[in-house]
């Protein structure tokens, strides 16, 4: 058999099967030694094919993908640096458990190491970020290597997918030349691996476990159940039904999609501006965490955790110890909804002032950060889009202060938003392609970002010239890296902090709007703000929201709100002095 039929019919065979696997997303980077796999998605004809020229961009499009759509996307690039170019959001889709897989075409065995262009090491190039790695034979079309061909491609979408959801890598070596004949017969093949594949999907946990978490609550008064960023469907509903169950406030981070549930009293959304401040955290005695999902956006929990010994129940989906407090755990590993559930089966009793003392704190709260302010700051913003944005869509939040504001100002609604972030590695990389790939599900998508953050990242907007994409940009443009202004750093009045922290720039934002074809607002008043936005949410395609604030101002005013918080805390801690 020719070279040509080899080629043709192995990667035909290869690309059948992710679709009989149940893949639907394929985002392709252009170029030469990726031909064989590029043009075979394309003549398939059955896939979503997505193209963007520049990898980093297409990483996290893929990621934006599959957060929304919760399956396997490909990502298909030639050789050499354009893999690497993968890597963030590899990582992020390592640490977010994020189903991607990565195919990088590269040169075949007798081109590497010999100063071949576009030649580098592709083995194992993504360390031990992705699940699984396999370099794929040369193409054969013998029975037994398309067989091994399907294998792969089945073996690349489950594992992808379960236990924990996770990137895959697999590098395909070509020989030229490089172009499939479509016109062969059978390319396609018809003898797709049908698998069952069967991970557990309900928890039970042994009457002995349960019985000894049950003992090591009891005689226990005061718990904290939290529930962090997480991706499973019914975990929230059935946490809210533990925390009614045992009447504990459930701390509900605002990507545990807790914030638009009814409550029953039971959810505290501000609890980060509660613990902000040390001696608050000093004061109050937790007895015992229960957490779900990954470690919320706030830093005060951590604090808290760290500063404390404080018994800790963590359940988690499998063996991966999500404990940065550093601090002994109790791990129950499983479906963490069944794992909910079945807690609520246990005989506990707990403190039921300690709940009320919570719900008291959280209004008290509340009250602080919903006050009315005459000038638009960032934390307001966020207040506006959960005022205006459309039931039912999504609000993507970029990393350093949009997501800390989010997490403040974002109060309980009864609005189904879908709150999403880049969580896993913290990143300011590839939050515009991240949100422009949740938009390809065909709601809309809000996506609130920091002037550093869309600039480190505005390739992404290369997409918007292809594609029809709905989404609202509210960019915070304070002229520089605002979440610095918080930190020590700040504080120390080095003459280099500007330089080094700081990063102010002077980009004329309209300007990059008319790069891209894009409608663009600025505003700096709240009823601009707020007609800006309703705007943005009757017009399709892709708009921008420029907000203009001053990062000196926002710190004092931020620093004012908490100090309004921590004294009205310690006062009604105070009157409860007894129940500690």
């Amino acid at each position: 058999m020719s070279h040509m039929e080899s080629l043709t019919t192995y990667v035909g065979h290869f690309v059948d099967q992710l679709y009989q696997s149940g893949v639907r997303n394929i985002v392709i980077s252009p170029g030469s030694r990726s031909t064989p796999l590029s043009l075979t998605f394309a003549e398939y004809n059955l896939f979503n094919i997505w193209v963007d020229i520049d990898e980093r961009s297409a990483g996290f499009f893929a990621t934006g993908i599959a957060k929304q759509t919760k399956k396997a996307v490909v990502l298909v690039c030639s050789s050499g640096t354009a893999a690497a170019n993968y890597y963030p959001a590899i990582i992020e889709a390592a640490y977010s458990r994020i189903p991607l897989i990565v195919l990088t075409a590269d040169r075949p065995h007798e081109l590497r190491d010999v100063g071949a262009p576009q030649a580098i090491d592709q083995i194992k190039l993504y360390g031990d970020y992705v699940k699984w790695f396999h370099e794929m034979a040369l193409p054969e079309a013998t029975a037994n290597m398309l067989q091994y061909a399907r294998n792969h491609a089945d073996r690349a979408v489950h594992t992808s997918q379960y236990q924990v959801k996770g990137p895959v890598h697999l590098n395909f070596p070509f020989r030229e030349p490089l172009i499939p004949d479509f016109s062969l017969d059978n390319v396609w093949g018809d003898g797709a691996v049908i698998t069952q594949h069967f991970p557990f999907e309900e928890t039970q946990m042994s009457v002995s476990v349960l019985k000894d978490i049950e003992r090591q609550l009891q005689g226990r008064k005061r718990g904290i159940i939290i529930c962090g960023p997480h991706d499973y469907p019914d975990l929230a509903d059935k946490v809210l039904d533990l925390a009614k169950k045992w009447q504990l406030p459930v701390f509900a981070d605002p990507l545990s999609s807790l914030r638009h549930l009814d409550g029953g009293n039971v959810v505290v959304e501000s609890y980060d501006s509660i613990l902000k401040s040390k001696k608050i955290r000093e004061f109050i005695h937790v007895d015992f965490i229960v957490r779900f999902g990954a470690m919320p956006v706030s830093k005060p929990v951590l604090q808290l955790l760290q500063e404390n010994d404080i018994e800790q129940f963590i359940i988690d989906e499998d063996v991966t110890f999500r404990n940065p407090s550093i601090k002994s755990a109790h791990y129950i590993y499983g479906q963490p909804a069944d794992i909910a559930k079945q807690l609520t089966s246990l005989s506990l009793s707990f403190d039921r002032e300690w709940l009320l003392i919570w719900q008291q704190l959280n209004e008290s709260a509340k009250k602080v950060l919903i006050q009315e302010q005459q000038t638009l700051t960032e934390g307001l913003a966020v207040r506006g889009i959960q005022t205006v944005i459309p039931d039912e869509s999504i609000l993507f939040v970029g990393n350093s202060m949009p997501i800390r504001d989010v997490d403040t100002f974002w109060l309980a609604t009864d609005k189904m938003i879908n709150i999403q972030a880049n969580r896993g590695a913290n990143g300011i990389d590839g939050i515009l392609s991240t949100a422009l790939g949740m938009a390809t599900s065909g709601k809309r998508v809000t996506l609130l970002i920091g002037d550093i953050s869309f600039l480190h990242s505005m390739n992404g907007l290369l997409l918007t010239k292809h594609y029809s994409l709905d989404l609202t940009i509210v960019l915070i443009n304070n002229q520089g890296g605002g979440i610095f202004s918080f930190l020590p750093q700040a504080k120390e009045g080095s003459p280099h902090y500007e330089m080094l922290f700081g990063t102010p720039q002077t980009v004329e934002f309209e300007k990059i709007a008319a790069l891209y074809n894009l409608n663009i607002t600025a505003v700096d008043e709240w009823p601009a703000y707020l007609h800006a936005l309703e705007a943005s949410y009757k017009q399709k395609g892709v708009s921008l929201i420029e907000v203009k604030t001053d990062r000196n101002e926002n710190v004092i005013w931020h620093q004012r709100k908490w100090q309004e918080i921590e004294k009205l805390t310690i006062a009604i801690l105070e009157e409860h002095r007894d129940v500690y």
